[in-house]
């Protein structure tokens, strides 16, 4: 069943996504050669409780960190550990607010640059993908369209560089629970038609979920961790969105 918020329930989960892209924003600035995985994980909630926000990840069973680490090869769902970050390192973060009884989600890729590189590589292009898939997944998240919609633009941008969209990791709807219903594919399967129409007070987090070569993922022995099967780079955005009367509104900003 799908929640339907109220207009004062998304004034709410504004207000908890501000303080998440505030939090996430300093975390991804603190990304640097040297910083560890876990004094990411310190920093984060820190901050979130700075800001009178809950970490929304450790309200999940068994999950015991603020943030969810993907360096490198690492696709969702990373533990934080000891790893200091060095240069040429490809580092995502996704992190989760719970702030009066509503979650949102949100993440956020960057890549460590190395000393004197001024030329953009192909990886800086891969995380630009991303980014730019997000982007236009987001303006399709209107009353009237399906999510189909959102799926097929992830798609057509992602695979249209010669990259691949994850197909067993995908969005979601988010809200009173960090994950609930509808499920927001980063890739169309069948016709837009046949999926979900999108309703006004529908909350779902548009996320692209993608690896540098081949769709293929491996569960770690810890249970949590998922990487590329082939040991290639990953990268994850993730936003969260509101389905208004005005359009979009993008709760994490």
């Amino acid at each position: 069943m799908i929640d339907i918020k109220t207009t004062d329930e998304i004034a709410i989960m504004k207000h908890g996504g501000h303080i998440l892209s505030d939090v996430l924003g300093s975390v991804m600035a603190a990304v640097k050669p040297g910083v560890s995985e876990l004094e990411l994980d310190q920093l984060a909630e820190k901050l979130i409780k700075e800001r009178g926000g809950e970490p929304g990840f450790k309200k999940v069973k068994g999950y015991h960190h603020t943030i969810c680490m993907s360096t490198n090869d690492v696709v969702v769902h990373g533990i934080p550990g000891s790893y200091r970050f060095k240069e040429g390192d490809m580092v995502g973060v996704d992190c989760g607010v719970f702030y009066k009884g509503f979650h949102t989600d949100m993440s956020d890729s960057v890549r460590i640059k190395r000393k004197g590189e001024a030329k953009k590589t192909e990886e800086d292009i891969f995380l630009e993908t991303g980014k730019h898939a997000l982007d236009e997944a987001i303006k399709m998240a209107v009353i009237g369209n399906r999510i189909g919609h959102i799926s097929h633009t992830i798609q057509k941008i992602v695979e249209g560089k010669g990259y691949a969209v994850v197909r067993n990791l995908i969005g979601h709807g988010v809200g009173r629970n960090l994950h609930e219903e509808p499920e927001v594919p980063g890739y169309l399967s069948g016709k837009i038609e046949r999926t979900l129409l999108l309703r006004e007070g529908m909350t779902i987090a548009i996320e692209v979920i993608y690896n540098m070569k081949t769709p293929d993922v491996v569960l770690d022995g810890d249970g949590w961790t998922i990487r590329t099967a082939d040991g290639a780079l990953a990268g994850l955005y993730e936003r969260t969105v509101a389905i208004t009367k005005d359009g979009p509104l993008m709760l994490t900003a």
